[in-house]
């Protein structure tokens, strides 16, 4: 649930300025990025507009983001990744969890209410972006943008079936790490018409544990997962594809028979 807000039309904006890590030259533009229409002198005076101009930020440098960190993801996977991270309820999320909720400037119909409805704080965190977008350009717009939503990536295309493990494994390597993992066959076993390969990914001088799979491909993908269970990350996608956390994926007999990855990662 959202938090209350603290109505004040003297609100604390070195500290709003904190919270989100950027201080504006034209505090003007925070002013009034943080006025609901219904505390407002009239609509002009509100978010209203900023909120329309940062959303459209918001879904440009997002968009940018899945395109570069996705490569072998279909316009479907990235769509629906988009959909959520920059969704009324993600954007809602983020602002109530820096509390930005004590600097809104509202009418007394709010006041009244004493709990600020989602879409206000959603607006709010828009608004807040094309601020920043018009008082410093694109570079600190895409910065407080990438400061709160890439985790959020991280964490939506984790739990969307059929995601590509080996992009997810990218984004986070060159996320935390700024290098590009690599994979190494280790092991090969059956007939030729047959084989099944087992394979590991490396991030730097780090090995992950292996995994085995009905082809390279397979096995790479298997193999990002773990590393990504090993890192910390795309639990939900893990399990989708059979792999057990925190140990080697099947022996080459139980690939042959249990691997069954979602058509994305498999086709990939």
């Amino acid at each position: 649930m959202p938090s209350e807000p603290r109505h004040s039309q003297q609100s604390d904006l070195a500290e709003c300025e904190r919270r989100i890590g950027y201080a504006f030259r034209d505090r003007g533009l925070l002013e009034a990025a943080v006025t609901h229409a219904s505390g407002a002198v009239n609509r002009l005076a509100s978010n209203e507009r900023l909120e329309f101009l940062g959303g459209a930020i918001l879904g440009f440098v997002v968009c940018e983001k899945l395109y570069s960190c996705f490569p072998d993801s279909l316009e479907g996977d990235l769509t629906r990744i988009k959909s959520v991270v920059v969704s009324r309820e993600t954007c809602s999320r983020i602002s109530d969890a820096l509390g930005l909720v004590e600097f809104l400037v509202v009418g007394k119909g709010l006041m009244i209410d004493s709990v600020v409805p989602t879409s206000v704080l959603s607006d709010m965190f828009e608004s807040l972006v094309a601020a920043v977008y018009l008082d410093g350009g694109m570079d600190p717009a895409r910065r407080l943008i990438e400061r709160f939503m890439d985790q959020e990536i991280v964490n939506v295309a984790a739990g969307t079936r059929g995601l590509n493990h080996k992009s997810l494994l990218q984004q986070v390597s060159q996320r935390d790490f700024g290098i590009t993992p690599t994979y190494s066959v280790v092991d090969e076993q059956g007939p030729d018409h047959n084989k099944t390969f087992q394979v590991l990914a490396r991030i730097g001088k780090r090995t992950y544990s292996p995994a085995w799979g009905r082809n390279k491909k397979e096995a790479e993908q298997r193999a990002a997962a773990l590393a990504l269970a090993e890192l910390g990350h795309a639990h939900e996608a893990i399990s989708s594809t059979g792999v057990v956390e925190g140990g080697e994926a099947d022996s080459p007999e139980e690939t042959a028979s249990t691997i069954s990855l979602p058509r994305a990662a498999a086709d990939n």
